[in-house]
């Protein structure tokens, strides 16, 4: 059993590690441009805040359409104590983290009581006063204008890469270990029935507090990594609109799914400038693969499944495994010709 644990655990640090290192060893080298590398990195900071979102939604099972008003804490607490009080980048994003999520316990604590669109309501709501509160700030805010951040990870996408990504595998590494301990399973339990959930002894609104801070603290977190990657960010950080991007990662990639929602973060954030050409056409694909989800497959492409990397390994171990597939692709080709002959 010991054996078999230390296998899964190297195999899972195997992927991690290439994750990291082999895109940033390609954009070190430039085979991948500064361009490719920038979406890249910046699909890592969605996909922390889809998980932000996802623990919330997901795993918490509350609703909650305010994740971009505590991105955007995040984001100002990080300059205003790197900039303006002299803190290490480091420490600064920590504690810009620590402070969303304060906010999301000064915000749950009164809001978690309620249920479903009500939860929404509270935190759109949140959301916008964030927002106009930034907007009026301007000593500290900059006002409307944003304000501007100057940073190592600005200008060195490697080191951008690096540091955005391997963020993202800690978040993934805890996250499932949270999910997988105690706290976790009473969350899921509250999550599939807190009738029953409660009836068994677990304290219903502690546990979704609980979520709601986790998840804030995981905003945050986003919140100082993009601050210190794009160098530069305004009060529409906290719109509405950015809180519904978030959630769309979430419900296409699987409510309750990590990898799902990683998954999807990276695919819509790359899709979203590949498809730049169409100009502000290209808005039309979100509702588009939205609806084309919900009407084929409403629980997201992998539900409350996850990816494992240790079953793909064993599923490539077995020989059975290639050979059908072989024979598969070879009977492809094979009616592909014969219909090309008939003809």
């Amino acid at each position: 059993m010991k054996n078999k644990n230390l296998r899964n655990t190297l195999i899972l640090a195997a992927f991690a590690c290439a994750a990291v290192v082999i895109p940033a060893i390609l954009i070190k080298f430039e085979v991948l441009n500064a361009y490719t590398a920038q979406i890249i990195t910046l699909a890592g900071i969605n996909a922390i805040m889809a998980l932000s979102v996802n623990i919330i939604c997901g795993i918490t099972g509350q609703l909650s359409l305010g994740q971009a008003g505590f991105m955007a804490i995040g984001c100002y607490a990080t300059i205003i104590l790197t900039q303006d009080c002299h803190i290490p980048l480091v420490i600064s994003i920590i504690l810009a983290a620590l402070i969303t999520a304060l906010f999301g316990f000064l915000i749950g604590f009164p809001t978690l009581k309620l249920d479903g669109d009500y939860l929404a309501i509270v935190t759109l709501g949140f959301g916008e006063i964030i927002r106009v509160v930034l907007v009026n700030l301007k000593g500290i805010t900059g006002g409307p204008n944003g304000k501007q951040f100057i940073t190592p990870l600005a200008f060195n996408s490697t080191l951008a890469y690096c540091v955005i990504i391997g963020v993202l595998v800690a978040i993934v590494i805890l996250l499932q270990n949270f999910i997988r301990s105690t706290y976790g399973r009473a969350i899921i339990a509250v999550r599939d029935d807190e009738i029953a959930a409660n009836s068994s002894g677990i304290p219903v609104f502690k546990y979704k507090m609980v979520g709601f801070v986790i998840a804030s603290f995981v905003a945050g977190i986003g919140g100082g990594l993009y601050s210190s990657f794009i160098g530069f960010v305004k009060p529409e950080q906290a719109s509405f609109n950015n809180s519904i991007n978030y959630l769309i990662y979430v419900v296409l990639g699987g409510m309750g799914s990590t990898t799902g929602s990683i998954l999807a973060a990276f695919v819509l954030t790359y899709l979203q400038e590949f498809l730049r050409f169409l100009k502000n056409f290209r808005l039309l694909i979100y509702p588009v693969i939205l609806i084309i989800v919900m009407l084929f497959r409403p629980q997201g492409l992998l539900g409350h499944k996850e990816m494992s990397f240790v079953g793909l390994v064993d599923w490539c171990k077995k020989s059975e495994n290639w050979k059908n597939l072989g024979k598969n692709i070879k009977g492809l080709f094979s009616k592909k010709n014969k219909e090309g002959g008939s003809k």
